[in-house]
């Protein structure tokens, strides 16, 4: 009945259809699709993780937007064994998964995220920028409670391995895999594993509303002269234990060589659910289909210890898997949900489109370049990340 079902959804054509109709807007709009099948085919068990080495907050490759754009496209078989994940136990214990993927074709990319993005010369940058902060620091503070507590900044949570996560459901957090594997073996605290969600100490003395809240997201989100928050409220975390950690073979297995950012995410299972509101996944669409090629993320970055830290920037160059921006971020950031904001039907909606990798620098030709990448969500790990928060497959047909 089961093997039925899914040669008639292989058998389905893929197609994009709008959320609304296109003269309800002249907003750009989320663009649902009908998403690939990534199911659990078999589970073994794995030997012992060591935890030995500490959590890098900053991942490198030697791998530049143009060595990415020419690695080959991995075939049908390839993408089922990057997709392959593994599951760390909070006892413990270690699991490996095999998958099965129906409804792709890895010979042709028909997606809206990819029929209009960058297959030929992308867009370069002309200035050379780098990761650390020089002349104006474009991020912002976020404090007090009416600003911390309301989403979307509230979908923003802290690691214990020191990097951040974004909500993305009632008890699931998505964060980058090198937070807690290093691409050989689990890192130092991802066997106890906790989330932490910064809440106010004290309650701030300065007036502060929500009202104030929407202006400042709204400004931020759609114009270039944001509102700064006060910051004079002392915080803390509340911590909540990490049940199961999911991690994809495409990054256990490809970090030693040059395209492992490709699969630099991870999906974290709470012990409890948070009670937060949480944010939607979304299939990452080209940078040009951005409202002003605009992405955002909130982290923890390290030189801002305790504060919640927003910033918002340009899309530059993009590969299939890879987003790369020159948002100003530290060590600490890694990790965190990079979002984008659009219509969707009668009201604007954010929806994470990627989890913020870290810096990656190349030499060439004896000169340095340096960019900001960002993991993309395709269709397929869309899919896969779905299917982690669902269990249920039939749940994660549109994206």
């Amino acid at each position: 009945m089961l093997t039925g079902l899914l040669v008639l959804l292989f058998l389905l054509p893929v197609f994009p259809f709008s959320s609304s109709s296109s003269s309800s807007s002249s907003h750009p709009q989320w663009v649902l699709q009908r998403i690939p099948v990534v199911i659990p085919q078999h589970t073994e068990a794995r030997p012992a993780p060591h935890f030995l080495s500490q959590a890098r907050l900053d991942v490198t490759s030697t791998c530049d937007p143009e060595c990415h754009k020419k690695a080959p496209h991995p075939s049908y078989w390839d993408l089922r064994s990057l997709l392959a994940y593994e599951t760390l136990h909070s006892n413990g214990r270690l699991t490996e998964t095999a998958i099965r993927i129906y409804g792709y074709n890895p010979n042709s990319n028909t997606t809206p995220a990819y029929l209009t993005g960058s297959s030929g010369k992308a867009e370069r940058s002309h200035v050379r920028r780098k990761r650390q902060i020089f002349g104006h620091d474009g991020r912002f503070s976020i404090a007090g409670q009416d600003f911390l507590l309301k989403y979307p900044f509230s979908v923003a949570v802290k690691l214990s391995t020191g990097c951040s996560g974004t909500l993305v459901g009632d008890r699931h957090v998505l964060t980058a895999a090198h937070c807690v594997h290093d691409g050989k073996n689990y890192v130092k605290g991802a066997q106890r594993l906790r989330v932490g969600f910064l809440k106010p100490k004290q309650r701030d003395t300065q007036q502060s509303s929500f009202h104030l809240l929407s202006n400042f997201t709204n400004h931020v989100e759609g114009g270039p002269s944001p509102y700064a928050p006060p910051t004079s409220d002392i915080m803390k975390f509340q911590w909540i234990r990490a049940k199961r950690t999911h991690v994809p073979k495409g990054w256990i297995k490809g970090n030693a060589n040059d395209i492992g950012m490709d699969y630099d995410y991870a999906l974290l299972e709470l012990k409890k659910p948070h009670k937060r509101r949480h944010m939607k996944l979304g299939v990452s669409p080209p940078a040009q289909g951005l409202p002003g090629r605009r992405v955002h993320f909130s982290g923890f970055d390290n030189d801002r210890p305790g504060q919640l830290v927003y910033r918002f920037c340009r899309a530059g160059e993009e590969t299939s898997d890879l987003l790369y921006q020159h948002c100003d971020a530290q060590p600490g950031a890694s990790g965190s949900g990079v979002y984008a904001r659009m219509w969707a039907g009668r009201r604007w909606e954010r929806k994470v489109i990627g989890v913020f990798s870290g810096h990656q620098w190349v030499e060439r030709q004896g000169a340095s370049q340096e960019f900001n990448v960002a993991v993309r969500i395709t269709p397929l790990k869309y899919a896969q990340i779905c299917y982690w928060i669902k269990g249920n497959f039939m749940d994660c047909r549109e994206g």
